[in-house]
């Protein structure tokens, strides 16, 4: 910026005179680039994160799941629909917490962007989150006491079971051995960079070098057109919330349609498919791995709810995969 003063001359006349209005600096100091403190690679790279990060982690996919239909369904238990949305957003974020923190533990979570702008939660062949440690120390036992009764039967008398159910009788003798999609989710402010596209090529790479399924469920019907992008086929769909009298070819309109339709996806190996994508490095190596048959993921608060007279089968946790919102309108 410039600015116009008047200066004497040697004659005691005034006269016009253009100055900077800073002082001068070296001409070096325009040159001078400032570094951001964000690393470089986390811009567009995948990378696995570790405990240290689950909140930023977590927060990134309440914000994704904000408006899911099966989150919703289950947190809106809580008061039912005209109940404190404050009260409903901080349960959720804590749901959030727990299954972030039990997958850093136990599971595989990568993120991409600046600003944990994608997220992807994955369970790999033979792990399991039953143990009594990672339970306490995601915070998971918590859960249980922190939901109303309907809540409680949303979640682990209906969602957990069926999600259990389903899984191994689609995948079979490979229930244990498949990497499982779990979450996947993109913030609003990061959505339309492709980091989706990224978070599931990344694992791919890996599944498809060990000849290995992957699988997961989603919620939306825009979603599974965008998952079949990456070879994943739908197997058999899923309902939340219905009356155990409806079933999908139900013509009586007294009969309401249920709540939450989820699409159970298998995505079979393509080790061709290795060389296509060679931009994507598959992150650092997970736990080791083994074929011995595990029970799969069980409720994140078992410990909890065995005290209180429940058996729950399963811990798998509000596990569709939906990118908070149309997938068409924020990825690549």
């Amino acid at each position: 910026m410039t600015t116009t003063t008047s200066v004497i001359t040697p004659n005691n006349t005034p006269a016009s005179s253009t100055v900077l209005e800073l002082n001068r600096q070296p001409a070096a100091a325009a040159t001078v680039q400032h570094r951001s403190l964000v690393p470089e690679k986390w811009g567009d790279q995948v990378r696995a994160i570790g405990i240290a990060e689950y909140k930023e982690a977590a927060l990134s996919l309440a914000q994704a799941f904000a408006s899911d239909d099966l989150a919703r369904y289950l947190v809106e238990a809580e008061g039912g629909g005209d109940g404190d949305d404050t009260l409903k957003w901080r349960l959720h974020v804590d749901i959030m917490n727990y299954i972030v923190a039990a997958h850093c533990y136990s599971g595989v979570v990568t993120t991409i962007g600046a600003d944990y702008d994608g997220v992807a939660l994955w369970l790999p062949p033979g792990q399991t989150m039953d143990d009594w440690w990672t339970t306490l120390r995601s915070g998971m036992w918590r859960l249980y006491w922190q939901l109303s009764p309907e809540g409680r039967r949303r979640y682990y008398n209906e969602l957990l079971p069926l999600l259990h159910d389903t899984k191994r009788d689609v995948m079979g003798d490979r229930d244990d051995d498949c990497y499982y999609l779990v979450y996947l989710g993109t913030k609003p402010s990061g959505r339309g960079r492709g980091y989706a596209t990224k978070l599931i090529e990344d694992m791919a790479v890996k599944a498809d070098a060990e000849n290995r399924a992957m699988y997961l469920e989603s919620s939306s019907l825009k979603n599974n057109a965008y998952y079949a992008k990456f070879g994943f086929e739908i197997k058999k769909d899923i309902y939340m919330g219905m009356d155990e009298s409806w079933s999908p070819d139900d013509s009586d309109q007294t009969t309401p349609p249920p709540p939450v339709r989820m699409s159970i996806m298998v995505r079979e190996p393509h080790p061709q498919q290795q060389q296509q994508h060679p931009h994507f490095a598959p992150v650092a190596q997970t736990p080791s791995l083994t074929n011995n048959k595990q029970q799969q993921l069980k409720s994140g608060i078992m410990a909890a709810a065995a005290a209180s007279g429940h058996h729950h089968h399963h811990h798998h946790i509000n596990k569709q995969i939906v990118c908070g919102g149309g997938l068409t309108q924020r990825v690549q």
